[in-house]
């Protein structure tokens, strides 16, 4: 089997590499193309390099992996090269497949991964069209099994399922940036200290509550004691970001429909 990627920005190129040494994929079975063909230089030692429609006509599977703004014509260009049998995967949770149909209409997966890929711990989101056998189902979740765990969602909960795990890092990264900020202001334990500290703290807390199955309330009861100092600080986060947290899903959630919807107008073009 062979597995193509058009794209090599950020996650194409994390895909190809991830792809190379967690599956051990011979050179000749992956294929690699990008715009500006220099950038993969530095992966011809793991890849074909070739163009879009080589890549096309050649792979079992295609990852295309543009912006959103690049997707019709990159569409347009491989449509009449693409193998019978092939399998289209596009990693843009604003094109849907009524908009990729209008160009290529061809067995399609739609798949987010997370940046957590790049540690093999990404949640990623997969969809199909109603074209996708079952075992091309298969195939494509042992594929991306390699980089974490695979969830399969119906098309219209992407979005909310991308905010969850695709956006989620950074969503997480800027409030813990937060807390830390706070604390160095109350402290004198060095930043680099704190952030450690805390980040350490983090992680020991997911990885508990996810081999003990433990709720964010069991957690909570475990650690605030009644009229302690945890139960003070878990009061007013309870009180008071519940606000953040509505804004800020209300705020990508819009951002993501406006996404969507002017991409669906360059498809009409």
């Amino acid at each position: 089997m062979k597995i193509g990627i058009i794209g090599y920005g950020s996650m194409g190129k994390m895909l190809l590499w991830k792809f190379s040494s967690n599956n051990k994929l011979a050179k000749d079975d992956l294929l690699a193309a990008n715009r500006t063909p220099e950038k993969l230089e530095e992966a011809k030692d793991i890849a074909v390099i070739c163009d879009n429609k080589e890549l096309a006509s050649t792979a079992d599977i295609v990852f295309v992996c543009v912006r959103p703004s690049d997707m019709k014509a990159v569409l347009s260009e491989i449509r009449n090269c693409l193998k019978k049998d092939a399998l289209l995967v596009t990693l843009n949770g604003s094109i849907t497949f009524d908009m990729i149909g209008k160009i290529i209409n061809v067995k399609t997966a739609k798949v987010i991964p997370s940046l957590t890929a790049e540690i093999d711990r990404s949640q990623t989101i997969v969809c199909y069209n109603g074209l996708v056998e079952e075992q091309d189902k298969i195939t494509l979740r042992k594929l991306l099994g390699t980089i974490g765990e695979v969830i399969e969602l119906p098309e219209n909960e992407v979005g909310m399922g991308s905010e969850l795990v695709s956006c989620m890092p950074g969503f997480i990264a800027s409030i813990f940036d937060v807390i830390c900020t706070s604390a160095e202001s109350h402290t004198e334990i060095p930043r680099e200290q704190i952030v450690k500290m805390v980040l350490n703290t983090m992680s020991a807390t997911g990885d508990l509550m996810l081999a003990k199955d433990l709720s964010f309330d069991e957690v909570v009861g475990r650690v605030a004691t009644k009229g302690g100092i945890t139960e003070e600080g878990t009061r007013v986060i309870y009180d008071t970001f519940p606000d953040s947290a509505d804004l800020m899903f209300d705020r990508t959630l819009e951002k993501r429909r406006l996404t969507a919807e002017k991409a669906g107008a360059a498809f009409e073009e």
